[in-house]
């Protein structure tokens, strides 16, 4: 059975013009329910000895208190409280996937961006790298195959992941983009720069590809940072799927038949309710 895990909570913050807006959760959260999804709160509470499985020691305490420093990453005020929410969908839909019940965290704000001692790019703490860290912590899975198909580069999570036993990283990005990295593939990281325009069948086969090279790592599961801004009415970005590529991608996602789940990165089009649902379609396959 196929879970979705979502707070409103994670709407109480924003400021007018900011892309990452609370809309992004409020509309897809209304769209899942009228599709007949059950959104059930975290069931895995996160607690800051999980953001320092892989943050570095004052990570933590920086956030809580608003020391740190980002144009795109504002200070807002009770938003440590926030991100241990979506941690918590993350770790939730982590723990649901290595019981055998496909999972998606409808959460915000975003993760992947963030480093080991870095805020930025909307994302305080890295929820989808700390999932897979407290799978193997609780020897839950000790293979894990993470896949990013956000159109931005998951820095944080390369930064993380990198060099880390038992997990294979892959990333398909819009390149030239923010954060103007994963240029080349190193170490256990697989990074796939993609041009901007790309469309749909060439997308496609990218991430064939790309499933090919995570499945020849015989994972024990599937992690999936979930991007919409590959959609080509996204407003910050250039690459150019449709609406119905999404299911196409979550359905290829699923015939690998491998326990998955899946946490939201970006997305900022108002057609992201509907790309979310389409996505889901094919990932709960």
């Amino acid at each position: 059975m196929s879970k979705v895990f979502s707070d409103l909570k994670t709407l109480e913050y924003g400021v007018p013009g900011h892309p990452e807006a609370p809309f992004r959760v409020k509309e897809s959260h209304a769209r899942l329910y009228a599709a007949g999804h059950t959104l059930d709160k975290p069931t895995v509470v996160a607690s800051s000895s999980d953001v320092a499985l892989l943050h570095g020691p004052g990570h933590f305490k920086r956030v809580s208190s608003g020391d740190f420093s980002d144009a795109d990453t504002p200070a807002y005020e009770g938003i440590a409280g926030i991100a241990m929410i979506s941690l918590s969908g993350a770790l939730s839909a982590a723990h649901s996937a290595a019981e055998g019940s496909p999972a998606f965290s409808l959460m915000r704000p975003p993760g992947h961006h963030a480093g080991r001692d870095s805020v930025r790019g909307f994302c305080y703490f890295n929820n989808l790298a700390l999932a897979c860290a407290r799978l193997q912590a609780d020897k839950k899975a000790a293979r894990i195959a993470i896949l990013d198909i956000d159109v931005h580069h998951g820095d944080g999570t390369d930064e993380l992941m990198t060099k880390r036993e038992g997990v294979l990283f892959c990333s398909l990005h819009q390149v030239p983009l923010y954060p103007g990295t994963g240029l080349k593939s190193h170490d256990n990281c697989i990074n796939i720069p993609l041009p901007p325009f790309t469309g749909e069948a060439f997308y496609l086969k990218e991430l064939d590809k790309a499933l090919d090279e995570l499945l020849a790592f015989k994972p024990e599961l599937l992690a999936v940072s979930a991007g919409f801004d590959t959609y080509k009415e996204d407003p910050i970005a250039q690459l150019k799927l449709d609406k119905k590529t999404y299911r196409h991608i979550g359905s290829l996602i699923a015939q690998t038949k491998l326990k998955r789940f899946a946490v939201l990165e970006g997305g900022y089009s108002t057609d992201m309710p509907l790309l979310i649902e389409h996505f889901l379609d094919g990932f709960f396959l």
